[in-house]
């Protein structure tokens, strides 16, 4: 892969369109980047919920599998947004929600990646301070935790701020490494495995406890790329590379990223009895031999994992923040995560926080996600570059600008489809009214979905060609001539 020369450097890109010359990436980078980037303890933990929920390995095992292909049905359609667009999800949204209504795609996707980054700073941070306690005694006190949360946090920023090109390098090595170090943790635990092991079904009953882990922790892992996958494909350019394989290594890519993580969760907590606390019970039951390629998971994956979702994040805050570079974002970002790791550390319960987090992001962002792509579907990917860029230097119109920059139909739909996910939610924490008409189970996601398309395809009827109007004959043909 060729590479501009300022490639190595800090990326200098926010959420402009990135020019053609430097659109040198591959559909293989994309599927390494969504590899790598997982194969991380801030996934693995998905895999625990289930167990944690009563359910069985084999019963945790189908759950997972279906809710991350649904998931991937979804979201990897979003791919092919900003393959054509040169930017950002959130920005290309504009397309759809209006320039300003494409905040909305900036704040879910702010607030998804910071609670992952949250999450897996925790996630790995724990682990480091218990394997290291371990090795060489080192105490497990709240100045450890600190300490270690606090040079994760520093190091994700670091490679965050480097940007694109630097991570990709980065989730390469770590494609190859982590899948070396999760095959030795099964290995590792093997003889402590019994597949037909269970606790109590944390709903009463199996079906609803199993529809709960559907959506907590297999649906809820693509949910969490909604926004970010354009940041990969935005360095793709359509002219070299089709859209069909760009599709099909987004897929895989986060079929095989997610699923090998959190199945690895899965297992290990089945073989170490995890209940409440995953990775006390993960380290308590490592042989002596695993600790150490416990402890570079911790760092080395947890680190790979959170400076793509900082990386993400800056760009988001970016947008919303046309004044702010890229830097100054994403160190931004990376203080508020270490803050919230610090919360989820010392004052929140691990199971009940992630499992109230994901199922309210997932009802939220489901909205959001099908109604970008009913538009994508609808202007056939044609988009003006040009128009998408308004806000971002704070100008006004474009054929983006619809109502002082806000789609109505689109808005509407979006907020409507939230509240109905909302009310439809059931979490440790708190459980919607609209649960009773679901006889208790969780479907929050499907119902916010399908609600927020039927309103956005009624109030939209009318919309015609390119999302904001009519499409130019030139666009047409340039456009055309992509999908050639």
């Amino acid at each position: 892969m060729s590479h501009s020369p300022s490639a190595g450097l800090i990326e200098q890109h926010g959420v402009e369109t990135i020019p053609e010359a430097e659109r040198t990436s591959t559909p293989r980078d994309v599927l390494s980047i969504l590899i790598g980037s997982n194969l991380a303890f801030g996934v693995v933990v998905f895999g625990w919920l289930p167990v944690s929920f009563g359910l069985s390995f084999w019963a945790s095992t189908s759950a997972l599998v279906l809710g991350t292909a649904l998931g991937i049905l979804l979201t990897a359609p979003l791919a092919l947004i900003s393959l054509r667009t040169a930017t950002n999800l959130s920005t290309s949204s504009g397309a759809h929600f209006g320039v300003r209504g494409r905040l909305i795609g900036s704040l879910v996707g702010l607030l998804l990646s910071l609670g992952y980054t949250a999450l897996s700073l925790w996630v790995g941070g724990d682990v480091v301070v218990g394997a290291l306690n371990r090795l060489l005694g080192l105490p497990t006190n709240g100045a450890a935790y600190v300490v270690t949360y606090s040079v994760l946090a520093v190091l994700s920023a670091t490679a965050a701020v480097f940007g694109y090109r630097l991570l990709l390098r980065l989730e390469k090595v770590l494609m190859w490494a982590m899948s070396g170090l999760l095959l030795a943790g099964l290995i590792a635990f093997a003889p402590h495995f019994d597949a037909s092991a269970h606790g109590s079904y944390l709903l009463g009953g199996f079906w609803p406890t199993w529809l709960l882990a559907v959506v907590s922790a297999g649906l809820s892992g693509p949910i969490a790329f909604i926004t970010l996958l354009g940041d990969y494909t935005r360095y793709v350019s359509p002219a070299r590379h089709s859209s069909r394989k760009v599709l099909w290594a987004t897929a895989g890519g986060l079929f095989v990223g997610l699923l090998i993580p959190q199945l690895f969760g899965t297992f290990t907590a089945v073989a170490t009895g995890a209940g409440d606390n995953y990775v006390a019970s993960l380290l308590a039951g490592a042989p002596a031999w695993f600790l150490l390629p416990l402890l570079v998971n911790g760092l080395l994956g947890s680190a790979g994992n959170t400076g793509l979702m900082l990386y993400s994040m800056g760009l988001d805050l970016d947008a919303i923040l046309p004044r702010a570079s890229r830097r100054q974002a994403t160190y931004v970002v990376a203080a508020l995560a270490t803050v919230l790791v610090f919360l989820g550390h010392f004052v929140w319960s691990a199971q009940d926080v992630v499992t109230s987090f994901v199922l309210v992001l997932t009802a939220i962002g489901t909205p959001w996600a099908v109604i970008t792509l009913i538009g994508f579907r609808r202007c056939r990917g044609d988009y003006d570059r040009q128009s998408l860029q308004v806000y971002n230097q704070r100008t006004k119109g474009g054929v983006y600008w619809y109502r002082a920059g806000w789609s109505i139909p689109a808005t509407t739909a979006w907020a409507v489809g939230s509240l109905v996910g909302l009310g439809a939610v059931d979490t440790p924490v708190y459980r919607g009214p609209l649960l009773s008409l679901t006889g208790g189970i969780d479907v929050s996601f499907l119902l916010s979905g399908l609600v927020a398309a039927a309103l956005y395809v009624a109030l939209s009827r009318s919309s015609r060609g390119r999302a904001g109007g009519q499409v130019a004959p030139a666009a047409a043909r340039v456009a055309e001539e992509l999908r050639r």
